[in-house]
């Protein structure tokens, strides 16, 4: 298994081996071992899974707030999205900023979004098939989300926002500058 930093280092590439023959592959997509000797020491407690049936959904920019915040890591069964995680983390030096990364079912790349993250995606191909593991359960009084079209996130979507297939509640959530201070 390979970690790689991204460009906001609490963000990272997770790249599982895979291997492959005439019948396609195998791969072993979580190990807490190997993970806690890649410095990944986290307990997940939930996996989730998404299907997204058009091309240009989006589903985001979603976290958990304390004492039910959630890391999350994503990966793709199926499709491709674009995935992004933007700081939310008051007093983070990265405040506001964002990191996007292309999962697929081809390229197998996972993303680790740590607790003080607003996640989204957009899929990029229909009939689109996330899956994901948080830390922390499920709690509708603790979940909040920021804009996905938000201007001053300065995130190049894939889509256009007339063109974005979202539910009800994602048109709705506040621009980050709006935004209680969930992480100081």
């Amino acid at each position: 298994m390979e970690v790689y930093s991204t460009a906001i280092a609490d963000v990272k590439v997770v790249k599982p081996p895979r291997f492959g023959d005439h019948r396609g592959f195998f791969s072993e997509v979580y190990n807490f071992e190997k993970f806690v000797r890649a410095g990944i020491d986290l307990t997940f407690v939930q996996d989730n899974h998404s299907l997204s049936a058009q091309q240009g959904t989006v589903r985001g920019m979603h976290f958990q707030s304390h004492p039910f915040a959630q890391d999350k890591l994503i990966r793709v069964a199926r499709g491709r999205i674009f995935d992004v995680a933007v700081d939310i983390r008051r007093s983070s030096p990265t405040y506001g900023r964002h990191v996007a990364v292309e999962l697929s079912a081809e390229n197998g790349l996972q993303l680790l979004v740590p607790v003080g993250f607003a996640h989204g995606f957009c899929t990029l191909e229909p009939n689109t098939e996330v899956i994901y593991k948080v830390s922390g359960y499920y709690s509708a009084a603790h979940d909040h989300g920021v804009a996905w079209d938000d201007p001053a996130l300065g995130i190049d979507w894939p889509v256009a926002p007339e063109a974005a297939v979202l539910s009800d509640k994602d048109r709705r959530h506040p621009l980050l500058a709006d935004l209680p201070p969930y992480f100081g």
